[in-house]
């Protein structure tokens, strides 16, 4: 075998390689300065929610890169841009990568929602099936520590360090990121309820967080003459059209539908979401309003759009409840507050995940991985930003956890009496 022809049997093979292993050579300190200048510089041209933080970002550069001479490694660099996006304290930008002690992805990776009620970090809901659930976190109680330390040190190296002021929002991303763990790290959550502490193990036996897993894209059911469809965090898999498809198809006959939404905390795309609302459209109407602000920023004209959604085959016109909570997210709630700019549901439950905007995907130019942050700004019609909508049924989670509190609120608004 010739020279030539091992190094040709060996450049292909290299080629045929995926870039994640092609890419594993340690990167020079000239292109993690590349990089990092790009990760600062898109951020702020394209970023359209400065106006909403306490961030400084010029600081940021400041700080973060005096830390770039000690980078040699690849998770190295990671964990700095990590800590560099977690100063915009916006739970819809993150990077396309992770480390096996990153903190998970809120909502996506959680199974709690805390905020501070009068000073105190309380519980207002958990997650249906998952371990806080199972082992007995209920809303109201207050939490006391994480990981057997008071919550206010746990939250403090997730609060910003470029922050003018720690504001509210701050604080309740850093609580609920702290309650999200890392990747391989079992929680402790140490509760006080009823004038007792208990230590709640969410992750024991095992981290469902880590293995999540749904029977299928949705589940349905018929309640009464109620028809019921719940999806299964698939609003970016276009194969779930055919299924919503097939699935209101059997349901046509229905007095009413409810269509929960409480379980789709990793967003998804318009063209499913436009799939879903249009089965219950008999005209086009727009659902939504976009804002662009970098290009307002680069040339001083403001520019926004609204998006249409077009009716499909076989509508759906009986009436729609669509349930929604803190795990509602991203698309999900773009499509929520569609349905209700379109005039076509009532919307009950609670306070949604309050997702900035609609968001890009960038790459680092040497590096194997990317970022992702808000780029558009994200309107009800009516004018009203995405991430304050709340809806006009507000139904509170059962404190016992025994009963779903918003699904019998919609059976009770949908079912039809008996005739006598």
């Amino acid at each position: 075998m010739t020279t030539l022809f091992r190094f040709a049997c060996w450049l292909l093979l290299v080629l045929g390689l995926p870039g994640s292993l092609r890419a594993q050579a340690p990167l020079t300190p000239a292109q993690y300065q590349q990089d990092f200048d790009y990760f600062w510089t898109t951020i702020r041209d394209n970023y359209c929610y400065f106006d909403k933080k306490q961030t400084d970002w010029p600081r940021v550069r400041e700080l973060y890169e005096a830390q770039l001479p000690g980078i040699s490694t690849r998770a190295q660099f990671v964990r700095l841009l990590e800590n560099a996006l977690n100063e915009l304290y916006d739970n819809h930008a993150s990077l396309s990568t992770n480390l096996p002690d990153s903190r998970r992805l809120v909502p996506t990776g959680t199974d709690v929602w805390a905020r501070f009620e009068q000073g105190k970090p309380v519980v207002v809901a958990v997650r249906p099936g998952f371990g806080a659930e199972r082992v007995g976190l209920r809303p109201g109680m207050e939490l006391v520590a994480i990981n057997k330390v008071p919550v206010d040190q746990a939250i403090a190296p997730l609060l910003g360090r470029s922050l003018k002021t720690v504001d509210a929002a701050a604080r309740t991303l850093a609580l609920n990121l702290a309650l999200a763990g890392d990747h391989r790290t079992p929680r402790q959550l140490t509760v006080r309820t009823r004038g007792r502490l208990r230590n709640l193990y969410p992750d024991a036996p095992t981290a469902q967080l880590e293995h999540i897993r749904y029977a299928g894209l949705l589940e349905s059911r018929q309640l009464g003459t109620v028809g019921y469809i719940r999806i299964n965090n698939s609003l970016g898999n276009n194969r779930l059209i055919a299924a919503f498809d097939s699935t209101l198809d059997a349901l046509a006959g229905t007095s009413g539908l409810i269509l929960d939404l409480r379980e789709t905390p990793s967003g998804g795309n318009t063209t499913v979401a436009r799939a879903i609302m249009g089965r219950f459209l008999t005209q086009e109407q727009p659902y939504q309003r976009h804002e662009f602000p970098a290009e307002e920023r680069q040339f001083g004209i403001r520019r926004s759009t609204l998006e249409i959604v077009s009716p499909r085959l076989r509508p759906y016109t009986r009436p729609l409840v669509v349930l929604v909570g803190p795990w509602t997210s991203s698309m999900g709630e773009g499509i929520t507050i569609g349905f209700d700019a379109l005039g076509r549901a009532t919307i009950i439950g609670t306070e949604m995940a309050r997702l900035n905007g609609a968001v890009t995907s960038f790459r680092l130019p040497n590096s194997t991985f990317g970022f992702n942050i808000p780029t558009e700004r994200l309107y009800h019609v009516n004018g009203q930003p995405r991430e304050n909508f709340v809806p006009a049924v507000r139904i509170a989670p059962d404190p016992q956890g025994t009963t779903d509190t918003a699904l019998a609120g919609a059976l009770q608004r949908l079912q039809v009496p008996a005739r006598r």
